[in-house]
């Protein structure tokens, strides 16, 4: 008797790793724009393509610290702007 069918696992995996993928790209991305939503995303994704077990561990890894440091590079321009934009010119 067989409980789990392997299909569906390789199906849950394949999952997980496009969740590392999105994780890593928005987490790119959102250095650039909108990091108050690709940010917080990033990191939601990567933590559950770890927590699925993705075989791209590194990607999810990247994904997650870029998340982070969209949250961080948020904070600071909060902090020294007052806003969520990048403030160029006068």
């Amino acid at each position: 008797m067989q409980l789990a069918t392997p299909g569906r696992t390789d199906e849950r995996r394949r999952d997980a790793d496009g969740m590392a993928v999105a994780a890593f790209v928005l987490g790119l991305v959102g250095l650039l724009v909108m990091n108050i939503v690709l940010g917080p995303t990033a990191v939601v994704l990567a933590a559950l393509a770890l927590r699925r077990g993705t075989g791209r561990r590194r990607r999810a890894l990247l994904g997650l610290a870029l998340g982070i440091a969209d949250l961080v590079v948020l904070a600071v321009l909060v902090t020294v702007n007052g806003s969520v934009v990048w403030g160029f010119g006068a």
